[in-house]
């Protein structure tokens, strides 16, 4: 015969593993607003923004702090390193997007949620696509940064700039 706690530690998977069946269901695998990016997707919006930038009305230059024609060179730079593929569930968030999330992240300083929002992206997806970008930006850019390191004073320059500054008046 088992006892109360014998039966209880034999019950307890069988409600772990209930429990676990019983879980809610998703409803749907992407947002219903993040669904309709196709009809007027970011894409077409930055399309039209280079097609300003091409007339000299600046609206590329506004929203990427960059001119088209630099966004391109970066597209070239870096497009093989930030792209995805398709998979049989959904369609890979194109490079052009991407590096346009990151730059508009950059020169705004939005948050992701805004960016999720502006972009229809998930804000997870947004979460993954900064990081990328940048460390990709970083590793391509690096010949062409210029980084210079501050001298740090010794102990005696640092007493000497105590002293003159206090005393020698």
């Amino acid at each position: 015969m088992a006892s109360g706690v014998e039966e209880a530690l034999i019950a307890a998977p069988a409600c772990v593993i209930l429990a676990r069946s019983r879980s809610r269901k998703r409803k749907f695998w992407v947002r219903p607003s993040l669904r309709a990016r196709n009809q007027y997707s970011d894409t077409d919006f930055l399309a039209d923004l280079q097609q300003d930038d091409r007339d000299l009305l600046n609206g590329f230059k506004n929203f990427a702090r960059m001119t088209s024609s630099d966004f391109d060179y970066l597209i070239n730079k870096i497009g093989h390193k930030i792209g995805r593929k398709d998979t049989s569930f959904r369609d890979a968030i194109p490079v052009k997007e991407r590096l346009a999330v990151t730059l508009r992240f950059l020169a705004s300083g939005g948050s992701y949620q805004s960016l999720s929002y502006l972009f229809r992206i998930s804000k997870q997806s947004v979460s993954n696509i900064v990081p990328d970008v940048c460390e990709a930006l970083i590793d391509c850019l690096k010949d062409r940064m210029k980084i210079s390191t501050p001298k740090v004073p010794t102990a005696s320059e640092e007493w000497s700039a105590v002293v003159n500054e206090y005393w020698v008046k």
